[in-house]
């Protein structure tokens, strides 16, 4: 079976950011959404892979048999937008995005191009319920 590439690492998260934000901008986000992320999780930034912030953990298992860790929700500064992991991906959560602002969504993944452009509130209440949920269904 294939391993993770996503695990957590020892890297220095705001040694991270610097290296990775390319923008003055994307940093001064970054440092607010560890700020905040760390105060809805409750937990430490941690890195995990080569480009991803987490914030908590959990261990899953999937019906194929395919099993790891995850943090809890996390944020990528990328070249192209900031991605946020703070989203189930699923439409029973949907209505957690209704004024939500300006963004654009992957699967379970939301891109900004800057923290200004989304509802901070709205993001909190996402953060939570997303936390919440996963918690719950991933109960050790």
């Amino acid at each position: 079976m294939a391993t993770n590439k996503t695990t957590e690492t020892s890297k220095n998260v705001i040694d991270f950011i610097h290296e990775f934000a390319n923008t003055e901008q994307k940093k001064k986000d970054s440092l607010e959404l560890l700020k905040l992320m760390q105060n809805i999780s409750g937990h430490k930034p941690k890195m995990w892979g080569p480009s991803i912030i987490g914030f908590g953990k959990y261990h899953y298992k999937y019906e194929s048999g395919h099993e790891g860790e995850a943090p809890l929700i996390g944020f990528s500064p990328r070249k192209a937008a900031i991605s946020l992991y703070v989203f189930t991906g699923l439409k029973e959560h949907e209505h957690l995005l209704t004024d939500f602002g300006k963004y654009k969504m992957g699967k379970a993944c939301i891109y900004i191009n800057k923290l200004s452009d989304i509802d901070e509130q709205k993001l909190t209440k996402l953060m939570k319920e997303t936390i919440r949920y996963i918690q719950k269904k991933y109960k050790d």
